[in-house]
């Protein structure tokens, strides 16, 4: 598996909770080897394979538990 870090950013999260809600989406796609939230700089890392797992199933899923977010240059 190619690995692949990829960042979003979102200002949506406001409390531990979404965070988790986010985190625990993203881990349960396939391809997906690890997702953190950086809750105080509102940007969510993913480790990836993106033939698995593209930028925009990752979008999709944050959209799906209810928050937006976008790829980010750093």
């Amino acid at each position: 598996m190619a690995t692949r870090t990829t960042t979003l950013r979102s200002e949506e999260f406001s409390c531990p909770s979404c965070v988790s809600k986010i985190e625990t989406k993203l881990k349960g796609l396939d391809g997906v080897d690890n997702a953190e939230v950086k809750f105080s700089s509102g940007r969510i890392i993913v480790d990836h394979d993106p033939a698995v797992a593209s930028v925009r199933q990752l979008v999709d899923a944050v959209a799906a538990v209810g928050y937006t977010a976008k790829p980010s240059a750093y």
